[in-house]
């Protein structure tokens, strides 16, 4: 399948280039050193339709394809991953909505979203269930008309700045996958505890944290989509979210080949710049090629993701979240081997972007979870 971006994709690819060099470069450092979420500049991104660009436009949303959003995505993280991923992730759980969710959530809760206005996240993972989504121990029992939410989550991101919440619990804990519900939570409610989690190696400017429910509230409206199908209604959005992963990966390959190829082109050893000796060429020859393969790869997955729900698609995105996130961080190990010494410190973004690049083989399924996926559509 042959694969060429059109002119309204290019545009988009300027504008959020132009937004990245102009407004993310330049304290991308002073974020990640103090692991400081970038409140004005996920307002600022969303003027821009950057925030959720998914979003109908009837909500506010810019309405785009998934090619279309891959490239907001790739650029933003080329720029620097975490403020890319603060603000690409400021909308999670938003797909959910858009898709299942009652005419009264979209209008409350994604015209916000949109207009940066609030960030939304998504409970799902456990401390011993990542992988295994149906293994989940959080619990939503019926009570009169209201359910309560029992249960501990873990690695959320925006847990700790999101204003809404969507929780996946279990209502028939004994059905296993086929028990699982999804809930809308605004996390203002009783019962909501929030706690950050500031150790990480990398995208220290995205929100992280494990998130406690004890005894929350909600009204049985807030279910959404049908009781018992929020597995389901979730794996409609595994192939386009890990497409959206890969698109990370690819921009951050991309953002540690810039700041390579701009280190060997002022950097001088033995009276001349190293970018000429062929070791490095042929190193940045490499990275650039591998890149370039992952781009392809992400694309096509979006072009699949766009033209339907099937297993080409989950296939395809699997292999470029896998390929993607591999790629991310060769590349990026790459570029610290041509920055030499200075690589290994943080007064050039190389190590940075290293960092960062790691997360993309775990979330959204790992690697190895990826490759069984991979299989599976193959025998």
């Amino acid at each position: 399948m042959s694969f060429q971006t059109g002119a309204e994709h290019e545009a988009i690819r300027k504008a959020v280039r132009e937004f990245g060099e102009e407004e993310l470069r330049p304290v991308a450092r002073e974020h990640d050193e103090k692991g400081k979420y970038p409140e004005d500049l996920r307002r600022q991104a969303a003027e821009l339709d950057f925030v959720a660009p998914h979003i109908p436009a009837e909500y506010g949303g810019a309405g785009m394809n998934m090619l279309g959003r891959v490239i907001v995505t790739e650029e933003l993280w080329r720029a620097d991953p975490g403020l890319g991923s603060a603000i690409g992730s400021a909308g999670f759980g938003s797909s959910m909505i858009a898709e299942y969710g009652d005419e009264w959530m979209k209008e409350e809760w994604l015209t916000r979203i949109a207009a940066g206005e609030s960030a939304s996240s998504t409970c799902i993972s456990e401390p011993a269930h990542g992988s295994n989504v149906a293994g989940m121990e959080t619990t939503a029992e019926k009570d009169g008309d209201e359910y309560v939410i029992d249960g501990n989550k873990m690695w959320i991101t925006n847990g700790t700045v999101a204003d809404v919440a969507v929780v996946m619990a279990k209502t028939d804990p004994g059905a296993g996958h086929r028990g699982i519900s999804a809930f809308l939570v605004p996390t203002e409610l009783d019962g909501w505890e929030a706690t950050k989690i500031d150790n990480k190696l990398g995208i220290r400017a995205s929100d992280l944290a494990e998130i406690q429910l004890n005894g929350v509230r909600v009204p049985e409206e807030n279910v959404i989509g049908t009781e018992n199908k929020g597995f389901y209604q979730l794996m409609d959005f595994f192939a386009s979210g890990r497409t959206g992963v890969a698109a990370q990966a690819v921009g951050a390959a991309q953002g540690a080949l810039d700041v390579a190829l701009d280190y060997a082109d002022e950097r001088e050893q033995f009276d001349q710049k190293i970018g000429e000796f062929q070791a490095i060429r042929h190193k940045l020859a490499d990275m650039a090629t591998d890149t370039e393969a992952a781009r392809s790869l992400t694309y096509r997955a979006a072009g699949a993701v766009e033209a339907g729900k099937d297993d080409k698609a989950v296939k395809l995105a699997s292999m470029a979240k896998y390929f993607a996130s591999e790629t991310s961080v060769d590349v990026a190990d790459e570029s610290i081997q041509v920055h030499g010494g200075s690589g290994y410190v943080s007064d050039y973004p190389a190590e940075r972007f290293y960092r960062d690049a790691r997360i993309t083989k775990i979330y959204e399924g790992t690697s190895e979870i990826q490759k069984n996926i991979i299989a599976d559509r193959l025998l």
